[in-house]
């Protein structure tokens, strides 16, 4: 198998026009646990809010930028205009696979149960919008502590993520064995093999080629095109 470079996912993102209780348009706060995200702006105008202990962040996102965050990192899309975004996400399948948490009230963090209902892939926009907007609920006042300087409530959320998340965690270590780690380890056999000569790997080479799998469903931050790519 020959996946993407790096062992990478991919997807397109349209930033969601929706207007949230502080007035902004866009997605759904969340953080990433394994996994960096980088943004490569295509077109259009936003930005992205970002959460970290260091403090709260706003990062203007026009076409050319390209911005990118580590894991624990709290995101937000914001959309200002036409917003397009291709997203590259390290460790693919992992994401898919739960490694992304939403910033829910307490409560539901606390409830893997109703965290896993309020979470659930959305169907349409009025659903789509609901689990954003439970998102933003979340994430406002962990956003206003930042800003005073109070970074206690997003350790408490960095908790209850890795919380919610650790009877998965796991399972991930094949997918990621089988993904970024074997890219990674082939690259390094083709290396020793062309340090004695041995080019023979390079008969393997040829043009692979995807379509999205699924077209305009509903991601986190927005209207998303996904690649399914064998690892």
């Amino acid at each position: 198998m020959f996946p993407l470079p790096g062992g990478i996912g991919l997807s397109h993102l349209r930033a969601y026009e929706w207007e949230a209780s502080d007035g902004v348009c866009g997605g759904g706060p969340h953080l990433h646990l394994a996994c960096t995200e980088a943004y490569v702006v295509t077109g259009g105008r936003g930005a992205v809010q970002t959460l970290s202990v260091d403090g709260y962040r706003e990062t203007e996102l026009e076409a050319g930028v390209v911005a990118w965050f580590a894991p624990g990192t709290v995101h937000r899309m914001v959309q200002r205009g036409g917003l397009r975004i291709t997203v590259l996400m390290q460790n693919s399948g992992l994401p898919e696979a739960g490694d992304a948490v939403l910033t829910f009230p307490p409560p539901i963090l606390a409830d893997p149960d109703a965290y896993a209902a309020a979470a659930a892939m959305p169907t349409d926009d009025d659903s789509a919008r609901r689990r954003r907007d439970l998102a933003i609920e979340g994430y406002l006042p962990i956003r206003d502590a930042l800003a005073a300087g109070d970074p206690g409530p997003l350790r408490d959320f960095h908790r209850a993520a890795a919380a919610l998340i650790a009877p998965k965690a796991g399972a991930w270590i094949s997918r990621w064995r089988a993904g970024a780690l074997a890219a990674a380890e082939r690259t390094g056999v083709h290396l020793e093999a062309l340090a004695n000569g041995d080019a023979s790997h390079l008969e393997e080479s040829g043009v692979r080629v995807a379509n999205p799998s699924t077209k305009d469903g509903y991601g986190l931050c927005g209207r998303r095109e996904e690649y399914r790519i064998d690892m």
